[in-house]
């Protein structure tokens, strides 16, 4: 099983540790591409206008100022740096050695700086979205998506696709759709159906969590999947096409 993450927005910077090493990062096929983010991020964050360039307010500027030195940052696990809503729901600091041991094996975390990394992977903390443009790079999104193909083909070819990810990040890496699911969630009130967008990030962790810890094999099809879902959520699933993936959707009461 795959399972697709977005990064969070909050992330969490270690106190202390050795840098990053790029080298050791999964997906080392990535290793030139994540260089050059690194110093156009680094460039860009140094201007001027770097908050107006990244997209940020003023409240963010050390973050920005902390993309100038990555290369000597400490690093930390992946699934301690980001620790936004959906990883919180998660709880990966509360999951038993084994449960982890699939997180870890199962979950990669696609990212606008990393293109994609491992949960366990060492990384520091950053601010960049990928829907940001760096200098001679252009828009992120399409920088990744040629480079990610040919990243995580291998990885995404054998068993399911549980694709949690924003659409921002989405546009960055279309995963095979027959063996891909996308999880929505929405809520139901008098019959009426509404998007939960905020939300949904807290309702992802939480079944990402009950895939990580519940007992079985893991779900190996769309099908298989729904019926994981349906031992926690009232859920449906929409079927895919050759070229849209399924998607899971959770309903919660309105």
């Amino acid at each position: 099983m795959l399972i697709l993450l977005p990064p969070s927005e909050g992330k969490t910077p270690a106190s202390r540790g050795a840098a990053v090493d790029l080298s050791a990062l999964s997906f080392p096929g990535l290793e030139v591409a994540r260089k050059e983010v690194m110093e156009a991020l680094a460039e860009v964050s140094g201007r001027h206008d770097a908050l107006e360039a990244l997209g940020v307010g003023a409240s963010l500027a050390d973050d920005v100022e902390r993309n100038r030195r990555l290369h000597a940052e400490p690093a930390a696990p992946a699934h301690r740096v980001y620790s936004g809503v959906l990883y919180e729901a998660l709880g990966y600091a509360s999951l038993t050695p084994a449960q982890r041991r699939k997180a870890d094996e199962w979950i990669v975390v696609v990212s606008a700086l990393w293109g994609a990394v491992g949960f366990a992977d060492a990384v520091p903390a950053y601010r960049l979205s990928m829907s940001a443009a760096l200098p001679g790079l252009g828009r992120l999104a399409s920088y990744w998506k040629p480079r990610l193909r040919e990243a995580l083909s291998e990885r995404a070819a054998d068993g399911l696709v549980v694709d949690c990810r924003s659409s921002t990040y989405a546009a960055a890496y279309a995963p095979p759709a027959d063996r891909t699911v996308t999880v929505d969630v929405v809520t139901e009130r008098n019959g009426k159906r509404t998007v939960v967008s905020h939300f949904a990030k807290h309702h992802r962790g939480e079944f990402v969590r009950h895939l990580l810890t519940r007992r079985g094999k893991a779900p190996t099809s769309p099908e298989a999947l729904l019926a994981v879902a349906q031992e926690g959520w009232t859920a449906e699933l929409a079927e895919g096409t050759a070229r849209r993936p399924s998607s899971l959707v959770l309903v919660l009461e309105g």
